[in-house]
């Protein structure tokens, strides 16, 4: 592997056996659209450096490593179907580049149209922004927000050297942007305690939000700006926390990926997680077990006025939490 012309080769090469990967992941499957997206953009040039797992820590992968073999290396892990960790202090994950068939089924199951306006919490690289971006065009359809001016600023770098250019903004993703509202559909890649009233009033009646909750992905729907409502997906999700604040390592929560093999009583966890301390384990043990271990996808999230609460089935039914557990009931 001699100069950049090789890196190119070997990250089309290598981008191309990624989608193909996705593709049997069936993660686009109701939505083949983004196959495109995903073929066009390189996601290497959103990720010039990245982490990976070694026993004591972690290893720097960059793309300017002298050695052709380093290189390489560094070019197929750019598109392995796996988190990246993007940026680390003293030892915190603070930014990563998410799992991309994960990416590909978040991006289906948002729902996206022709001349949606999109809102995305949590700038991280500028990948995600990027494959929104090739699917909706860069004509200010796209914004992406992000607390941290060092990663605003290296995802509007990114986005630039890629050719995409979506609205960059450095600000609490919890406000949402006001400025740039109303939108049409909003999607956090980074995990919350709850869903910020913010955003149901940015986002216009009928419009959609995509969120990380309780190691899960909510969909909601919004009625108006008080009100939203929608179910879990079925996969787990591990996401950096809004504000940058987890630890994490590719085989723990934070990275923005899926575990790549079922943990023990996953679905028990979700559930009381979800509860947020409202079932102590003793009763959500037995709630789990009365309901025969009830998949992800069978619970839900209301944000209602002042309310927000999680529920089983029911939003209005006998199984429901407040969300969180210090907000008030339904």
């Amino acid at each position: 592997m001699g100069g950049y012309e090789d890196v190119a080769d070997l990250a089309a090469a290598a981008r191309a056996e990624l989608v193909r990967e996705i593709e049997l992941s069936g993660a686009w499957a109701a939505d083949p659209v983004w196959r495109e997206s995903f073929r066009a953009v390189p996601r290497h040039l959103f990720v010039p450096y990245y982490y990976v797992g070694v026993v004591g820590g972690y290893e720097r992968r960059w793309g300017e490593q002298p050695d052709p073999a380093a290189r390489a290396r560094w070019v197929r892990g750019a598109y392995a179907d796996a988190p990246l960790a993007t940026r680390l202090r003293d030892g915190e994950l603070l930014s990563s580049s998410s799992q991309p068939s994960l990416m590909a089924m978040m991006l289906v199951e948002l729902g996206v149209a022709d001349g949606d306006r999109v809102l995305e919490i949590g700038a991280g690289t500028g990948y995600n922004a990027a494959l929104l971006a090739h699917r909706l065009g860069d004509d200010g359809l796209v914004t992406t927000v992000d607390l941290d001016p060092e990663i605003t600023e290296s995802a509007a770098r990114h986005l630039a050297a890629a050719g995409y250019r979506p609205v960059v903004v450095t600000g609490d993703g919890a406000r949402g942007v006001p400025e740039r509202a109303p939108f049409d559909r909003i999607i956090a890649t980074c995990a919350l305690p709850e869903v910020p009233r913010a955003w149901l009033a940015q986002c216009r009646p009928g419009g959609r939000i995509l969120t990380p909750l309780a190691t899960g992905l909510a969909v909601l729907t919004v009625r108006d700006a008080g009100h939203a409502e929608g179910r879990f997906l079925h996969t787990p999700a591990y996401f950096v926390p809004l504000r940058g604040g987890g630890r994490g390592t590719p085989e723990l929560p934070g990275l923005g990926g899926v575990p790549r093999r079922a943990r023990e009583n996953d679905l028990f966890r979700f559930l009381l997680t979800l509860s947020q301390g409202t079932l102590d384990p003793q009763e959500a043990y037995a709630l789990w077990q009365r309901e025969s271990a009830p998949p992800r996808e069978r619970y839900g999230v209301t944000v209602r006025g002042e309310r927000a609460w999680a529920w089983l089935d029911d939003p209005e039914g006998p199984y429901a939490w407040a969300f969180p557990a210090n907000s008030g009931g339904p």
